[in-house]
This record gives C-alpha cells, structure tokens and sequence, in this order.
C-alpha cells in the first residue's frame, strides 16, 4: 500500500514552518476599536540623498474605515452622543468628500444611527457605492463644478431645513476634530519616533490633523516645526486637499500656529504616486503622495531631523473623475492619472 495511504501515523515531525498557525482568540470588541494605532512607516529609498534627516508617514488606511478620518468621524459622534445632542430619533448629516462620508457610514451602521452625506456628483461610484450600498447612508449629490465648498453649503442647507431631525457634526468647524488628533495621532507618533520628531507636516483639508497633531506635538516638545501642505493651485487634481486662497476656510484651520504651508502642484503629486509604488511598494493615492512631496521639499531645507508626515489613505477605493483636468492630461500622453485616496 502506499505510505500516503496507510493508517499508520507519520513518524516523523511535522517542520515548523509547514505547521498550522494557532488561530486568534475571536473576541467581542467592536470594530471601532481597530481606529488608531496605525503603523509608522520609514522612507528607505525615497529621500536618502538627505543623509541626516529620516522621513516617516503614518499609515492611516490601518484604520477601520480606512482612513485617517475614521479618527475625527469616531470622536465627533462620540461626543454628540456625551453632549446629548445626537440621539437615536436623529439622523448624522455632513459634508464630505469620501472619506469621513465613508467613516460617518460604517460607525452610523455599527451604532444603529441612519446618515445623510452631501457629496460631489463627481466623487467616485466606488466611494459612494461603499457608503450608500454597503454601509446603508442616503447620499446627496452637489454641483461637481463647485467641489467641496458646494458641498458644504448644501449641507448647511438641508441641515437649515429641519435641524430638529439631523445631527450635524460640521467637521470643518467642530472642535472635537483636531482633539482627536491631538489625543491619539501626535502621541503614537511621539512615541513611535521614540520622541525624536523633529518637523510635522500634513495636508489642509479640513484642517483637523494638521492642527490638533501639531498643538499635541508641541505640547510634548515645543520645538518640533510644523507645516500645512496644501495644492499649488486654485483649480487642482488632489481630491480631499484644499487651496486656503480659493476656498471656504475651515474654522478649526489656524494657520498663524504653524511654521508656514508647503504649496505641492499637482503633477508632482501624480509622478510621486508611481514613484512610491516603485521604490517603496507602497500604493497611496495623489493626497498622500502630495504629502510626501511636500516632506521632501520640507528635508532640502534642514541639515538634520526626523519628518513625519501623514497618508490619508490607500488608492484601493477608485480612480478618480478630474472632469476637465482628466480630458487634458488624456491629451497629454506625458502626464498620468493616479489611483485615488
């Protein structure tokens, strides 16, 4: 009989590495529980010619829900929740551009809340079909033409309508956005550069990490230098970032706190997604990518230090619709589109 078919056990021991892993304890935490405590991230090729200054990112796509905003989306309704201002009977409304719509959606469905999201039209089916088909929220449409300004400005009006039936966060203005970072982000990255940071910087959109990881930082070490980044122009290709000159600026924003804002254009942008894909293997969309141009322009300028930085996202959700500044680079066969945050 073959040895393969013998009833007889095998004599020898099974090598280590072939072996089964021991499984994980399943265990009845909330998925909520896997928001922050994100993975800090080293440049090794990108950046080197910068002997003495290292260069970091915080992998934010770690997060439940995918992004960093899973941060601020968990805290704004938390606190609405403590303040009694968001109850059962309410439905959450906001603004968004896809990534704290899609955090809004995922705690909403966890919590039992329904969620109103305004949105672009031209934010990606992929996005939307996350929150709406998987996650359950009713999503409203703005002008495309108008990005996320318009969308503000129709939020605030649906909310004005009827303010009695929704809980409106309003992540641009509220508070308990930058805190989140200000409580979790600036201290994992404290302690993950072992207190080494030495320059911070991250890009304007609605202004929450930028300011509260920066006010957290310095609470730990005055010292530490912090920076905005934001698109060079006014009509720009990097979805979820905002042009302070050409926009509604956010009230929690308080450019005055920081060293000064990092301008990133658009094209550098894109090659630096492919750039990181090839020498990192990391796969990051355009506002992450921006991120990191704007720390490499931030390295030329010291002699030492240790930047961190911040990736929104991953590129996993969809391709953007850049409208017209998609139609050009089409007609540009130099220029590429990158995969989105």
């Amino acid at each position: 009989m073959n040895n393969f078919m013998s009833s007889k056990p095998l004599s020898f021991p099974i090598p280590f590495e072939v072996q089964a892993p021991t499984c994980p304890v399943i265990t009845d935490n909330s998925v909520l529980d896997a928001i922050g405590n994100t993975p800090l991230i080293r440049m090794h090729n990108i950046g080197k010619e910068y002997k003495n200054v290292d260069i970091y990112a915080k992998a934010e796509w770690k997060n439940a829900g995918g992004s960093v905003k899973s941060r601020p989306a968990l805290k704004m309704i938390e606190d609405g929740e403590k303040s009694g201002r968001l109850t059962k009977d309410k439905t959450i409304l906001d603004s968004t551009s896809g990534n704290t719509g899609i955090a809004y959606a995922l705690i909403g469905k966890i919590k039992g809340y329904k969620v109103k999201l305004v949105m672009p039209a031209n934010v990606c089916k992929e996005r939307k079909g996350l929150m709406a088909d998987f996650y359950g929220a009713e999503i409203v449409t703005s002008s495309p033409f108008e990005g996320s300004d318009g969308a503000i400005i129709l939020a605030r009006e649906i909310y004005e309508k009827d303010p009695d039936k929704y809980f409106m966060p309003d992540q641009y203005n509220n508070d308990s956005n930058w805190q989140a970072h200000y409580e979790t982000t600036a201290q994992e990255i404290w302690k993950q550069t072992n207190n080494r940071v030495t320059h911070f910087l991250a890009g304007i959109g609605t202004g929450g990490t930028v300011m509260g990881t920066s006010r957290g930082l310095r609470d730990l070490n005055p010292d530490i230098k912090c920076y905005a980044v934001e698109p060079a122009e006014s009509l720009h290709g990097l979805e979820g970032l905002k042009h302070m000159e050409s926009s509604i600026v956010p009230g929690i924003y308080k450019e005055e706190e920081l060293e000064g804002k990092i301008s990133v254009p658009t094209e550098e942008a894109y090659d630096m997604v492919e750039t990181l894909e090839k020498q990192e293997g990391i796969l990051v969309g355009h506002s992450s990518a921006g991120a990191l141009v704007g720390a490499l322009k931030l390295a030329a300028t010291i002699e030492s230090g240790v930047i961190v930085t911040v990736f929104p996202d991953s590129c996993e959700r969809c391709y953007v619709n850049f409208g017209q500044l998609k139609k050009n680079n089409e007609n540009e066969p130099t220029h590429k589109i990158p995969k989105a945050d």
